[in-house]
């Protein structure tokens, strides 16, 4: 059974995203408590217990400010799979990622100098700056909060609508 489950600090923020078995083994040790539950029961020969898709640590944990992953795959979600420059939804397969800043003029690959470019758009813009060249970003590329990472998350794994009030989704 594939089922992710939000969860939230004692203070009700969002800290992380677990499988089920995870969920469920910090509910029976105590730890967390369950928020949302589904229809859903699984059942063993002496209980019956609802799937949970949110829960809740009894105990506040301090978190430190968490720092996203740099990867391809977290750039493309923050940038919803569309070319920052033509603005074209397209697939992981067509897409590059794309230094503002030139690596060639001093451009580091960070959160906050790369995007997200179909291939045409990266080729025409080269290793030029932005005011070389036509293009005006969609918008700015900064670090993802991990507030921002969960709910980009939420599309690859498994989003249940019962997040949306603790993700701050419209």
């Amino acid at each position: 059974m594939e089922v992710t489950v939000l969860v939230l600090n004692a203070s009700y923020e969002a800290i992380n995203v677990c499988n089920l078995r995870r969920a469920l083994k910090m509910v029976f040790k105590g730890t967390a408590q369950t928020e949302e539950v589904s229809d859903t029961e699984i059942q063993s020969p002496s209980t019956a217990v609802k799937v949970p898709h949110v829960i809740r640590l009894v105990n506040y944990v301090h978190v430190p400010r968490s720092v996203v992953k740099f990867s391809r795959k977290n750039v493309l979600a923050r940038d919803n799979h569309t070319c920052q420059y033509c603005h074209r939804v397209l697939s992981a397969s067509l897409l590059t990622l794309d230094h503002v800043i030139p690596i060639s003029k001093g451009g580091k690959t960070t959160w906050d100098n790369v995007v997200t470019a179909c291939k045409r758009c990266n080729n025409k813009k080269g290793s030029r700056m932005l005011d070389e060249t036509q293009f005006k970003l969609k918008r700015v590329p900064k670090t993802p909060s991990i507030l921002t990472y969960l709910q980009l998350n939420r599309h690859f794994r498994g989003y249940h609508p019962s997040w949306k009030k603790y993700l701050y989704i419209n």
